[in-house]
């Protein structure tokens, strides 16, 4: 299955106006770039090549220290989050009890891999590497609601509560 890697930028002439407002009133404080590039991600909800950009542009800095910056921090994402997002422990406990196959089920059923988010961006979907539940192995979340003891079969059931 071919997962797609790129989705199209969604921003709002709105959104771009907030954004170059903030940035007008922080840009002459002296480190004001990680504050804007903060609200750029509460704007958008992350920072994708146009944003950071639009922030390269408006702030004068070159777009390679706001990328380095905004692949640094863990706060930043640099691709959209789906309204539900979906994580599978792929720690020891989880994995080797078969959370590699619930992970591969999911990103089969929504065509999304590490990372990704689907094209109605309802879903989206990460590992971790534990979740403190190793007794309830394999454990999967979906906005912080633990499904355990998961076998790829589950999995559709589960997808099915939040579509």
């Amino acid at each position: 299955m071919e997962m797609k890697t790129k989705m199209a930028f969604l921003g709002t002439a709105e959104q771009e106006a907030e954004l170059l407002a903030a940035i007008d009133e922080m840009k002459d404080l002296p480190g004001a770039l990680m504050p804007v590039m903060q609200k750029a991600q509460e704007i958008y909800g992350y920072l994708p090549i146009e944003v950071q950009s639009i922030i390269s542009d408006a702030m004068d800095v070159p777009i390679e220290k706001i990328y380095g910056i905004a692949t640094f921090y863990a706060q930043f994402a640099l691709a959209p989050k789906g309204k539900h997002e979906i994580s599978v422990c792929l720690g020891t406990a989880c994995y080797v009890k078969g959370s590699q196959l619930i992970f591969d089920e999911i990103s089969n059923q929504l065509g999304i891999g590490e990372g990704g988010c689907t094209d109605d961006r309802n879903f989206s979907l990460s590992s971790c590497r534990c979740v403190g539940a190793c007794g309830l192995a394999p454990v999967m979340l979906v906005d912080g609601d633990v499904y355990s003891r998961m076998t790829p079969g589950q999995v559709s059931e589960v997808l099915a509560k939040y579509a």
